[in-house]
């Protein structure tokens, strides 16, 4: 089944190790993956929760993929399409009112103005404030990742060095209050993503990583066909093809560790397999504090390691429908499917915080903000004829509970969620046909995501770009010789970007300098954005 050795063993099936993989195999190291679950993918794959009904069950979203991957894996040769999507997203309001946020600027604005003719007029500004926020990390998705001091110190003008400085200390809420003045239109825009508080102090500066999709070509942005799986299959796909071998089912033990280097890994059956380089695709947490033995590691790293943030988590909800909710009174009697691509339930600043206050204090938000997808309109494949999918990304969720635990309340969580949906459409049991909920523990177990944790590490100031996964460590090297984080914990964060597995690719192979192939071609190329993408 294997050989004795190999460049590269590569610990876990995501869609970073994936990128890893093809990219070192392309580069002619042999290169072995191993995956515990039986399906390659990580948190980005497709999975036939309830009979004939398929989800994207854990990512939902393309948005961040980035342009320079897709194109060198060829991944559309291997079956990778995005349907985009046109509104780009839907916000319900509980008096009716809806706001359809659309490609078109001035279409968007149209819509704003039914709200707020000031808000109306303040979208195009709010655009390119993110498009100049977005623009100072973006360029660095698929490079080394500066500090802060290096950035600021290729600021060309007094100008941009203010906007600069502003934008790391400004909260969320100070930005959406100085564009909008209607509180809906501020609920509708509002985000504060792993920060969670929207108030917070730097939670303006970690929002622009997200923004960071206004460079994603259109072709790139929506709903993957089949499923977010359909990337991961893709960039299997393209990894088999370049020579790389995958194997799932194979559980990794721990990381084998001689005199200070990465030397292989040993199996959940003991078996061991010797190699080069070691490239962890798991979270640092459960890198270095179950794969790699203490005694390994430096105490001071460890302690570090231990205060690294996991806090914030959500709940994913799926649901089959049998037929889509009434939502007329706010789309009207024949309302097209696709509207509901992306939707949003967020009616105010202070209905985002509350959700996000609650989480913090061990709660489950009375009211969570939701970010709903029902793909089917754009995707009939996903259900049977006539039939819908439906999910749901509430935000947010405590990691422990204060009151009892996530197995005994997750029945009692999932009803709350379906009372909230159905305050907006009334009928939304009645469309029920099962559904499921998967909390942060089920996340951890299901998917390996320490604290349930969908990016390996909250993206917070203090584990962003140079300072992530922790200042003074980072560029995907780790105190072990030989040893590689090549996930989300890495720069630039989570999302399905592709970027750590890229990056972590191209360190491995500078690393090992004259000792590695010399065919490079696959894992050449410009790290240029490519295109731009106007969004909320």
């Amino acid at each position: 089944m294997r050989s004795a050795s190999y460049d590269v063993v590569i610990v876990g099936g995501g869609h970073n190790g994936l990128v890893a993989a093809a990219y070192l195999a392309g580069a002619g190291l042999s290169v072995l993956l191993l995956e515990r679950r039986e399906m390659l993918g990580g948190a980005c794959i497709t999975e036939e929760l309830f009979p004939g009904y398929r989800f994207s069950a854990c990512s939902y979203y393309c948005h961040l993929l980035q342009a320079k991957i897709i194109d060198d894996l060829e991944l559309r040769r291997h079956g990778f399409h995005v349907y985009h999507i046109d509104p780009q997203k839907c916000c319900l309001f509980p008096d009716g009112r809806a706001l359809l946020l659309w490609d078109s600027v001035e279409r968007t604005q149209d819509a704003i103005g039914r709200f707020s003719k000031h808000d109306a007029d303040a979208y195009p500004a709010w655009l390119a404030f993110w498009e100049r926020a977005a623009g100072l990390i973006y360029p660095y998705f698929l490079a080394p990742p500066p500090t802060l001091a290096e950035l600021a110190a290729g600021l060309r003008t007094a100008e941009d060095r203010t906007f600069f400085d502003r934008l790391l200390t400004a909260s969320m809420e100070e930005i959406v209050t100085e564009f909008f003045e209607d509180e809906a239109v501020r609920g509708a825009f509002i985000q504060a993503h792993d920060v969670g508080d929207p108030a917070a102090p730097g939670s303006a500066w970690c929002y622009a990583y997200i923004k960071c999709n206004t460079f994603t070509p259109p072709e790139n942005i929506g709903i993957v066909a089949g499923g977010m799986g359909s990337i991961t299959r893709a960039m299997a796909a393209a990894a088999r093809a370049r020579g790389a071998t995958l194997e799932t089912g194979v559980p990794v033990a721990c990381i084998l560790v001689e005199d200070g280097t990465a030397v292989g890994v040993r199996l959940a059956d003991g078996t061991e397999i010797r190699s080069r380089l070691v490239a962890s695709n798991a979270d640092p947490k459960r890198t270095f504090l179950r794969l790699v033995g203490e005694e390994h590691l430096p105490a001071d790293f460890r302690r570090r390691v231990l205060r690294l943030k996991t806090r914030t988590a959500y709940l994913k909800f799926h649901a089959a429908l049998s037929r889509l909710p009434d939502l007329s009174r706010y789309l009207g009697a024949d309302y097209d499917a696709r509207y509901l691509g992306y939707t949003r339930i967020s009616p105010s600043v202070e209905y985002f915080a509350q959700a996000w206050d609650d989480a913090r204090h061990g709660r489950v938000p009375r009211a969570p903000v939701m970010d709903i997808q029902i793909p089917t309109g754009y995707d009939p494949t996903m259900a049977p004829e006539g039939t819908h999918t439906m999910s749901i990304w509430a935000l947010y969720a405590p990691v422990r509970l204060e009151e009892g635990t996530w197995d005994e309340r997750r029945d009692e969580v999932g009803e709350r969620l379906i009372d909230v949906l159905a305050r907006y459409a009334p009928d939304f049991r009645e469309c029920l046909v099962d559904w499921q909920l998967f909390t942060p523990r089920d996340l951890e177990e299901r998917v390996g995501l320490t604290d349930g944790n969908i990016r390996h590490l909250d993206i917070v100031p203090g584990q962003f770009l140079a300072s992530r996964p922790m200042p003074g460590w980072a560029q995907y090297r780790t105190p072990i010789r030989g040893l590689y984080l090549c996930g989300a914990g890495a720069h630039p964060g989570g999302e399905v970007t592709g970027a750590p597995g890229y990056n972590a690719a191209q360190a491995m192979l500078a690393d090992l300098g004259d000792r590695a192939p010399v065919n490079r071609r696959a894992a050449s190329g410009s790290a240029d954005p490519g295109g731009h993408h106007r969004g909320s």
